[in-house]
C-alpha cells in the first residue's frame, strides 16, 4: 500500500481524499485491512489523531468500518451516501435539505452535550482539555480551525458512551461539513473575531461538561450552534 507523505497544512482532508481515491481506484478493495493507525501516521507524518479523524471520515462515508481494538477495513468502494441520499451532491442548491440537516444536527447535539456531561469520564475531560488548548493556539487559523471544531463535536459525541449517538453524528457531521466547507472557513475561522467567539462558545461548552451540568451544557450547544447557523443562513 503506497501512501504519499503529507506535504499540505489540511491534515485528515487530504489523508481522507488519498485512501478515499485507493479505494475507488480498487487498488484497496473490498475486504481488505488497512494499516494500523499507528503504521500510517508515520507513514503520513502526522499524529495518531489526525489519522484517525480521517477514518472516522471515511467511516461516515461508508467506506470503511472501524472494529473494536482500530482494525480498519474496507467495506464499500462507493460511498454509502450517494446511495441513501444522492440529493446531498447538490446541498448548496437544494436549500431545503441542507435547512433539515442543520435541524437534525442541531437536535443530536443538544441532546449529546447533556448525555456527554452525565457520561463523561476523566479520560474524555484529559481528552477535551488537551483540545481546548490546540484550539486556543489556532484560533484565525481557517483549516486548522476547521479541523479542531469539528473533533470537539466528535469527541463530544464519543463522550456520550453511545455508539449509535456517534455513528449519527459522523454521518449528518460529514455530510453537512462537505456543503458548507468553503463558507465555514472564510466566514468562522479566517475571521478573527468570530473564531475568538467560537473558542469561548467551546470553551463554555467543555465547562458545563466538566461539571457534569447536562442542561447547562445542552443549553450553550444550543446557543452555539444557533450562532453557528446565523451566520451560515446569509449565504445558503
Amino acid at each position: 500500500m503506497e501512501l504519499t507523505r503529507l506535504t499540505k497544512r489540511n491534515h485528515y482532508e487530504e489523508i481522507k481524499d488519498q485512501l478515499q481515491q485507493m479505494i475507488l481506484d480498487g487498488k484497496l478493495k473490498v475486504g481488505d485491512k488497512l494499516p494500523s493507525t499507528k503504521e500510517m501516521s508515520e507513514r503520513f507524518g502526522v499524529g495518531r489523531s489526525t489519522t484517525r479523524e480521517a477514518l472516522s471520515a471515511l467511516k461516515a462515508m461508508g467506506l470503511i468500518e472501524i472494529r473494536q481494538g482500530g482494525g480498519c477495513r474496507v467495506i464499500r468502494n462507493s460511498p454509502a451516501a450517494e446511495l441513501a441520499l444522492p440529493e446531498l451532491d447538490s446541498l448548496r442548491m437544494n436549500r431545503e435539505t441542507l435547512l433539515e440537516l442543520l435541524e437534525a444536527r442541531q437536535s443530536l447535539e443538544v441532546s449529546n452535550a447533556s448525555v456527554a456531561a452525565a457520561k463523561r469520564t476523566d479520560e474524555d475531560l484529559a481528552q477535551f482539555e488537551e483540545l481546548i488548548s490546540v484550539m486556543g493556539r489556532s484560533v484565525g487559523q481557517d483549516i486548522e480551525g476547521e479541523r479542531t471544531d469539528l473533533l470537539f463535536h466528535l469527541t463530544l459525541a464519543k463522550a456520550t458512551h453511545n455508539s449509535i449517538l456517534v455513528r449519527l453524528f459522523e454521518s449528518i457531521a460529514y455530510q453537512l461539513e462537505t456543503a458548507i466547507r468553503e463558507i465555514r472557513r472564510v466566514e468562522l475561522y479566517a475571521n478573527q473575531q468570530v473564531a475568538e467567539r467560537l473558542y469561548l462558545e467551546h470553551s463554555a461548552i467543555f465547562e458545563a461538561v466538566r461539571l457534569q451540568d447536562s442542561e447547562l451544557a445542552a443549553q450553550r450547544m444550543k446557543q452555539h450552534l444557533q450562532h453557528v447557523e446565523n451566520i451560515l443562513m446569509k449565504y445558503i
